[in-house]
């Protein structure tokens, strides 16, 4: 059956009875990506590596959202969520690898263990559960990926310069899997959050007041907009889409010098360690 490469339009249907999986699920833009799915009427399952608070969020969530300990590092940890989610649900038709991790400050002085961290939950994470998804996917001709990169997968981010390769890595991934997938059935998005008010950005400098920090329920809309009406390439605020559109059409040493007087450089490199310190912890441990 012919299916329409690269059509933006969906049927007006509600999301009501979509049965949605999202990875880093407890807190932050994956709880709130829960919550506007729950409301809409669809149903959940949320993982995340800290077990207990995947638990308690699916509680707080209620109408039957599940919430199961996960390592997106992890294939087998992943299969086996993916199994217990479709077990509990049925198959399911939207997949959102959203988990992920920032360690800011000095590239050179980057311990070891967070870098690796960062490359395993942001980059192999969406590769490990795009994969999974689409092998449930594909046969079944229908579903759609959703993989969270950030304005870092598109714009450089001085001082987060693993973060930025992994972000540039998720929106590499999610262009090559759209145009491979092109007549499967299965859509695909990827979405560019900026600055949002999660325990990611605690501690960090402020940058101009052009790029807006936003809030968790801001992001989880444009997440939810991007299923209902199949949209490939969102971005939260959607008017950062313009800047980084115009950006790319200038010279690289003019539109370096627009990105330092808008104070990107200022977001990591102001970054408070006494206040990131529990960010830290909980996010890269001590040395695994």
């Amino acid at each position: 059956m012919f299916v329409n490469r690269f059509s933006t339009k969906v049927d007006e249907d509600t999301l009501r009875g979509k049965r949605v999986v999202i990875t880093g699920g407890a807190r932050g833009i994956g709880r709130a990506i829960a919550a506007q799915f729950v409301d809409a009427g669809a149903r959940v399952v949320l993982g995340d590596v800290d077990g207990d608070a995947a638990h308690q969020t699916a509680v707080e969530l209620g109408n039957g959202t599940v919430g199961v300990a996960l390592d997106v590092s992890d294939s087998q940890s992943f299969a086996a969520f993916l199994d217990t989610a479709e077990d509990a649900m049925g198959p399911m038709t939207v997949m959102i690898n959203n988990a992920g991790v920032d360690w800011m400050g000095p590239f050179h002085s980057e311990p070891a263990h967070a870098s690796r961290r960062q490359l395993e939950v942001n980059l192999m994470g969406p590769i490990i559960g795009s994969k999974l998804a689409l092998q449930r996917m594909l046969p079944r001709g229908t579903g759609h990926l959703v993989n969270i990169a950030s304005a870092a997968g598109r714009v450089p981010q001085p001082g987060s310069a693993v973060y930025t390769a992994t972000k540039y890595g998720v929106v590499g991934l999610t262009e090559a899997l759209r145009l491979e997938y092109r007549d499967s059935g299965v859509r695909f998005s990827v979405v560019h959050p900026g600055q949002v008010q999660t325990r990611m950005i605690e501690g960090t400098g402020r940058a101009s007041r052009l790029l807006r920090v936003i809030s968790p329920d801001d992001c989880a809309r444009a997440v939810v907009d991007a299923v209902r009406h199949n949209r490939f390439e969102v971005w939260a605020p959607a008017d950062q889409r313009i800047g980084v559109q115009l950006g790319h059409m200038v010279p690289r040493a003019l539109r370096e010098k627009v990105m330092l007087a808008l104070r990107v450089d200022a977001i990591a490199r102001q970054a408070d360690e006494s206040v990131r310190g529990d960010y830290h912890e909980r996010a890269f441990g001590r040395g695994r």
